[in-house]
């Protein structure tokens, strides 16, 4: 049985290409997100006092990117800016062999030591750490390159370097699955979930809710019976996007939109767009199929020859 179950895996991977522009196009995501958070913070907001932790940031028994100086504003603020560089250079996708420990140690940093995040820190951090792998035995120059072809022949360190990616591949699917799980699970034990006000709640919220001029348009429909369909169907969507790990690829389309639509409405109603880029990040590596290649410079080529007839573009398909 395990000898036809090693077989299969291995026949799996001989036409299995983890290394594509659709974990490239993740990883720019994942690495964009915690540099806008950087480039619109200022360091005085992000590592700051706070209770239970009286020196910041926080450096006891971590490798954090940003206590690798002296604990100051100033080297705070040359460290976030060498930050924000290797973010750029990460996103851009050039040699992602290098760059995957970085981005994970810069995405790590900010999880352990900033004090005003949210909870796309976190998630960066554990998606770049089991991506790591998947970088490693990436030999591309860039991220949204597809393989050379002396670099598809299967030889048997190609082969252990498929099955690598694979596991990593699987583990952070398996991961994103039980993000929304306990997101579910988690509301199951609020009464403002049960009961379906909790949108109500949440979006009037004086911190975190919506700004006074869109929510002068939503407290109509906060205020009525709809406020139900808006707390439960959010608590249904989050247990349909748990069960597409166990879905057939064919329906991981749809599940993708519903997502999209989940995490963008998210975005404006709270203005967390560096958590939703985070999350769409996952939801890339998720619900995408690797093999099922973005196609952008066919798009361009398309558009650029729409604009200028008879002008051929000759770029390397991703």
């Amino acid at each position: 049985m395990f000898g036809n179950l090693g077989k299969g895996i291995y026949n799996y991977t001989l036409t299995f290409n983890p290394w594509t522009n659709v974990y490239g196009f993740s990883r720019s995501l994942l690495a964009l997100a915690t540099a806008l958070t950087l480039v619109f913070n200022d360091i005085n907001l992000l590592f700051k006092p706070s209770a239970g932790r009286e020196y910041f940031p926080l450096c006891n028994n971590n490798i954090s990117f940003f206590c690798i100086g002296p604990n100051d504003y100033f080297t705070l603020s040359v460290l976030k800016w060498i930050a924000i560089i290797c973010l750029l250079v990460v996103a851009s996708g050039w040699r992602p062999k290098f760059t995957g420990i970085i981005h994970w140690w810069i995405s790590y940093s900010m999880n352990i030591s900033a004090t005003t995040i949210d909870g796309g820190e976190q998630v960066a951090a554990v998606i770049t750490f089991l991506l790591i792998p998947i970088t490693l035995t990436d030999r591309r120059k860039w991220h949204w390159q597809s393989m050379e072809k002396e670099d598809t022949a299967n030889s048997d360190k190609l082969i252990y370097s498929k099955i690598i990616a694979l596991v990593s591949y699987n583990a952070i699917r398996v991961q994103v699955a039980i993000i929304y799980f306990h997101a579910t699970v988690a509301k199951l034990f609020e009464e403002t979930w049960l009961n379906g006000t909790a949108v109500y709640y949440y979006l009037n919220d004086p911190m975190l809710g919506l700004n006074p001029f869109l929510l002068t348009f939503i407290n109509p429909i906060l205020s009525s019976p709809l406020v139900v369909v808006a707390t439960w169907g959010t608590l249904i969507l989050q247990t349909l996007l748990f069960t597409a790990l166990f879905s057939s690829k064919k329906y991981w389309r749809s599940f993708l939109i519903i997502a999209l639509l989940l995490h963008e409405v998210i975005a404006v109603m709270f203005g967390l767009i560096s958590f939703s880029l985070v999350m769409i990040g996952a939801l890339v590596l998720y619900l995408r199929p690797l093999e099922d290649k973005f196609r952008f410079y066919q798009l361009l080529e398309v558009k650029v020859r729409r604009k200028f007839k008879g002008f051929t573009l000759n770029l390397e398909k991703g």
